[in-house]
């Protein structure tokens, strides 16, 4: 049982930090758009602003989740990963699965 844990935990981890480097390179490249709008005629411009107000949202919510793996990974190297920030139950597998940085059990996410 406790090689299975570490086994999944690795896994986990690996995962982690394979979508640190994907969110990483999306917030690089939205950096980049968002530097490249210097249109000089207003109607262009006003349409690339509106743009930039979505990769701006996009790169805010990027940063959200960086900051999340990031104390997720946290959480790996200190022992706690799996348990509930809150209660301090154990996180189900199927949460863990769908949201692999999520501190909080199902019942204290509600």
């Amino acid at each position: 049982m406790q090689a299975n844990l570490k086994s999944s935990l690795s896994v986990r981890k690996t995962a982690l930090e394979q979508r640190l480097v994907e969110l990483g390179a999306r917030l690089e490249a939205i950096e980049e758009e968002l530097d490249s709008h210097h249109n000089p005629d207003w109607e262009d411009l006003a349409t690339e602003r509106e743009g930039d107000e979505v990769l701006e949202a996009t790169g805010t919510a990027g940063l959200n989740e960086i900051a999340q793996i990031r104390a997720a990974l946290a959480r790996i190297e200190d022992g706690t990963y799996g348990e509930c920030m809150r209660c301090g139950a154990a996180i189900a597998e199927a949460r863990l699965d769908a949201l692999p940085w999520t501190p909080l059990c199902r019942s204290c996410a509600r």
